[in-house]
């Protein structure tokens, strides 16, 4: 199957309703609170992570990962359940301060009361769902020309990335493989490979061809046995489309995690080495594991 690009002609871009706030607990967070997009009707806040330095070195351009769920990364008092979030301005902080990582601009998207219909490929005869087509073209063509005139990015797709969990892990694949044009790196945490009869496995198993993206993809041992096995059958699928482990995919099972942001807080580090690493050459290589938790 030929995936088709659905990215629409870019309308006019979208202006948010207030000036990026700084966040009090953080100097590195800016807010961009209720963008409207012309192609969603739900205004959502944007929330920036700037790496340390940013405002020290004008010169300096930076790439960018682009997250769903936007309110359970940086600010515990925004989390889906307070006070665990994923505290991922910490953690890419602390890699970045130690060389572990290349400094790299983060992006929250906030999701809203449709988040199912937004972040599925299909429609579900029970769930609903299937505008994730809808999200994509808004993050493509309104999110992302609004923070690429911003701030200091890399604009190209070498240093354009894509990640979430969950149903956010979902949306993120879909949308890497549909418009891989646009992101090569993909950060899939705990995806629900399970929506609609794992039609995203059945997608990839359809791909004509193997699109040029590295890919994180992880899954936990605690989240039960069905979800394991549809994280199996996903990295199977890839692994026969051509992706190879250890080197544009990095597949990994975690003991004892469970399906929560506290899970995939501790999953952030070695994501972040993996796909950002400041060694070219250790893509090739599994990350070592550093644990940077409290």
């Amino acid at each position: 199957m030929q995936l088709r690009n659905v990215t629409p002609r870019p309308p006019k871009l979208p202006k948010p309703a207030f000036a990026p706030t700084p966040v009090p607990h953080n100097p590195d967070l800016r807010k961009h609170a209720c963008f409207r997009s012309k192609i969603l009707r739900t205004a959502r806040d944007l929330i920036v992570c700037l790496p340390p330095g940013y405002d020290s070195h004008p010169d300096r351009r930076y790439p960018v990962l682009y997250l769903q769920d936007g309110q359970n990364l940086f600010d515990p008092d925004t989390a889906f359940i307070r006070g665990m979030d994923w505290r991922a301005d910490e953690t890419s902080r602390a890699l970045i301060q130690q060389g572990a990582i290349e400094p790299l601009i983060m992006v929250g998207i906030y999701n809203t009361k449709r988040r199912i219909d937004e972040y599925t490929p299909t429609r579900d005869a029970k769930l609903g769902g299937g505008r994730a087509d809808d999200y994509g073209c808004m993050l493509v063509s309104e999110i992302k020309p609004f923070i690429d005139a911003q701030y200091r990015t890399r604009p190209d797709p070498a240093n354009t990335s894509l990640g979430g969990s969950s149903l956010g892990g979902l949306v993120t694949l879909y949308l890497g493989l549909t418009h891989c044009e646009v992101f090569s790196k993909l950060a899939v945490l705990s995806p629900s490979v399970w929506w609609n009869k794992q039609w995203i496995v059945r997608l990839v198993k359809r791909m004509k061809s193997k699109p040029r993206l590295a890919i994180w993809l992880d899954t936990g041992t605690a989240e039960g046995e069905k979800t394991l096995c549809d994280a199996r059958a996903l990295h199977d699928a890839l692994l026969a489309k051509g992706w190879t482990d250890g080197d544009d995919l990095h597949y990994e099972e975690f003991e004892g995690a469970n399906h929560s942001e506290a899970a995939w807080a501790q999953r952030v580090a070695p994501m972040l080495q993996y796909l950002f690493s400041a060694a070219p050459a250790a893509r090739a290589q599994k990350p070592s594991l550093l644990s940077l938790s409290s």
